[in-house]
């Protein structure tokens, strides 16, 4: 006894009676209102960051492709010129890597014009043009692929010279706004620089897969166009399963889990008995791990009798111990399924909660979409920077020749002692004071993602436990429950606890940031580690992934706690601890119990339309009317993936909500059961079913019957 009430007391004293407490405290205070002012401020700093980028920023630069003077594709003066031409998109494929390309968006060192159209059939300048006009060879055979003001009567060999006009063409197809090569064309002309067509098709085959995916988007698109109103029927059937089996829950926890249970027992069961017979086998025909020795190839040992005989040992041991628990805990597991069936009846009484989770996703999207145009300006702000640029600054005229030294793109000189010379577009300039701050804005944006990300998160647990709070703390069910528990909840939350669910959110983003960072540290030096270096990265990764875990789970139980007495984040995150380490076997059942119960509610809606999809979409249903057959598509796995990750979502984001509840509820029961002693001044606000479960009653008034 002494024992029990010293491990009670490490983790603070059981709560006392209060008269006054009625379930979620009305007149309440702000709390945490530093945390409240400085996150109000970061968000101001954040709207600032988003008007500054929005200045200085350009998407265009991303979204059109540039010509060699800087000017759009497909705007202004170039508005029916949508695509770009490079003139020798050799000097690409081969001189670099499409990373590379990429990081420079897509510029070449050599010249680029918009076109109206890509070239369609082969074409090579032939010496018997050498002496023609360029009006003659390009203009007059609608070649419009010279740079803009090349004059009619320019002598060809000139503009070739200085690079003015393509020595070649190439079918091409547009993708990303670029000409592109066909990479199935297979008879390349003879090139000035290019050794054999191999490494030509090699090139163009390496840049078209990794760019061109415009006919298999065009596809995705036609297919979705298709199904989408089967799509949506698919997600409809998985609101409806989820919603159901919540509901349901009620009547089918106890069988549920129930089944479960003894589908794990089975499971390991015939585990043993598999193991058992295999070593039977080995060991008659005498196959022993002294006969194969030590191997790397792992899948040897399947054959011989000492590993079926330990896992044989193992998996006994797990059924021991599973039935141990099952016999020593079974009071505790009643009163998990007891918890579940009440989750239930709230979630049947307040159904708008399980439509928050709409307004968290909606919350969610506007800042991830916030955070994703703010990274994308700020990566395009700044005045695109050009350089004069020559293939071989050996060649004759070209020793004196400033290479890298800025230039305009639009006086590019005409005449130049040095082949080749062009201006080419470097980068974009970091000279300005946001060009300077850019590292700087962007960890801004990062931190500022985590932040609101987590915020918003927190603000759906704490205003749906406030809004399971006010269920249990009805002492007479349904008249006692609020009008509209949720609205109340989430205007309580804002208006007081803004600053504790920053507080918490802070917290997760710094842990998470630093996860982050870590992943990339250990990207970058993967090739360079050594076994130790591994094995510290290893272990810096894990203590922070259950550092992550912890305060997860931490806050979540704080939130409840902020939800029903209104206190700051320390104080609730203290009294939640204290509370659940007073009953730590409870929380361990109660928890597993219902990730089981869970897991097999997403196993049974996901795996429910993925199996109708699948039937559906390969037309595997015989009997459906004309109105119900399935459509035509180029790739049947599409719509079938597209349900099941809906389903997922969409089951995830129920089960999140019952989830909530089922712990809002275990809070409450644990108070509810150092609160309060089943007395007249003193009543259990727990369901019947509870009460029968612990033993205890509420006591009724002399010469009535109350009833709860």
């Amino acid at each position: 006894m002494g024992g029990k009430q010293d491990r009670e007391e490490a983790y603070g004293k059981p709560a006392k009676y209060d008269p006054s407490f009625r379930g979620p405290i009305k007149n309440r205070s702000c709390t945490d209102v530093i945390c409240c002012v400085l996150f109000l401020l970061f968000i101001l700093g954040y709207i600032v960051v988003g008007l500054v980028a929005w200045v200085y920023g350009d998407p265009q630069q991303v979204l059109y492709p540039r010509n060699s003077t800087g000017a759009y594709c497909g705007m202004g003066a170039n508005k029916d010129k949508p695509y770009l031409l490079y003139f020798n998109i050799f000097s690409c494929i081969l001189a670099t890597n499409i990373i590379t390309i990429s990081e420079h968006g897509l510029q070449c060192p050599t010249p680029q014009v918009c076109v109206s159209s890509c070239p369609q059939a082969p074409w090579t300048v032939s010496k018997s043009e050498y002496s023609l006009t360029v009006g003659e060879v390009f203009y007059a055979e609608n070649r419009n692929f010279c740079l803009p003001g090349v004059p009619w009567n320019m002598p060809l060999l000139q503009s070739l010279q200085q690079e003015l006009c393509p020595s070649f063409l190439l079918p091409s197809t547009p993708a990303l706004g670029r000409c592109l090569p066909r990479y199935n064309y297979t008879t390349v002309p003879e090139l000035p620089g290019i050794s054999s067509n191999a490494s030509i098709i090699q090139g163009i085959s390496g840049l078209v897969d990794s760019l061109n995916a415009r006919d298999i988007s065009i596809r995705i698109f036609e297919d979705f166009a298709q199904s989408w109103y089967w799509i949506l029927v698919a997600l409809g059937v998985a609101l409806a399963l989820s919603m159901l089996f919540i509901l349901l829950l009620r009547l089918v926890a106890g069988p549920v889990v129930l089944v479960l249970i003894v589908g794990v027992l089975g499971v390991l069961a015939y585990g043993i008995y598999h193991c058992w017979k295999e070593y039977q086998m080995l060991r008659d025909e005498g196959a022993s791990i002294t006969q194969l020795g030590f191997t790397t190839n792992l899948s040897a040992y399947s054959s011989v009798q000492e590993t079926w005989l330990a896992a044989l040992i193992v998996l006994a041991v797990l059924e021991g111990l599973l039935l141990l628990l099952l016999i020593f805990l079974r009071q505790r597991i009643r009163i998990a399924i007891a918890l579940l069936q009440e989750a239930s009846r709230a979630v049947a009484q307040m159904m708008s909660t399980m439509f928050y989770p709409l307004v968290t996703f909606v919350l969610l999207l506007i800042c991830i979409a916030y955070w994703a145009m703010i990274a994308l300006y700020l990566a395009t702000s700044g005045q695109p920077q050009y350089v004069l640029w020559a293939p071989n600054v050996s060649l004759p005229g070209c020793e004196k020749v400033p290479v890298n030294t800025s230039c305009d793109p639009t006086a590019q000189p005409m005449n130049s002692s040095c082949p080749g010379l062009m201006c080419v577009f470097q980068g974009y300039l970091s000279t300005g004071l946001v060009q300077r701050s850019l590292f700087n804005l962007q960890i801004y944006g990062v931190l500022g993602l985590f932040w609101t990300l987590n915020w918003v998160l927190a603000l759906g647990q704490c205003v749906l436990a406030g809004a399971f709070a006010s269920f249990y703390w009805a002492f007479n069910k349904p008249r006692d429950i609020p009008t509209f528990p949720l609205g109340a909840a989430f205007i309580r939350t804002l208006r007081y606890h803004t600053g504790s669910l920053a507080f918490g959110a802070l917290i997760l983003s710094l842990v998470q940031i630093a996860r982050v960072i870590l992943e990339y540290i250990d990207h970058k030096l993967r090739g360079a580690q050594n076994p130790m270096a591994r094995c510290i990265m290893c272990c810096f990764k894990c203590c922070l992934w259950c550092l992550e875990k912890f305060i997860k789970f931490l806050n979540r139980n704080a939130y409840i706690m902020i939800a029903i007495y209104g206190k700051n984040f320390c104080v609730s995150a203290k009294n939640a601890f204290m509370l659940l380490m007073r009953n730590i076997v409870r929380v361990v059942v109660l928890d597993k119990v219902t990730d089981l119960l869970l897991l097999f509610g997403k196993l049974l809606v996901v795996g429910g339309v993925g199996v109708l999809s699948f039937f559906f979409f390969t037309g595997r249903i015989p009997g459906l009317g004309k109105g119900f057959e399935n459509p035509h598509l180029n790739y049947y796995w599409l719509p079938i993936m597209t349900s099941i990750l809906g389903a997922y979502v969409i089951a995830s984001g129920f089960f999140s909500v019952f989830g909530m509840c089922v712990d809002t509820l275990f809070l409450c029961f644990l108070e509810d059961l150092e609160r309060n002693d089943g007395s007249l001044d003193r009543p259990y606000y727990m369901s019947k079913a509870l009460l029968k479960i612990l033993g205890k009653k509420n006591e009724a008034p002399p010469g009535t019957e109350r009833k709860k």
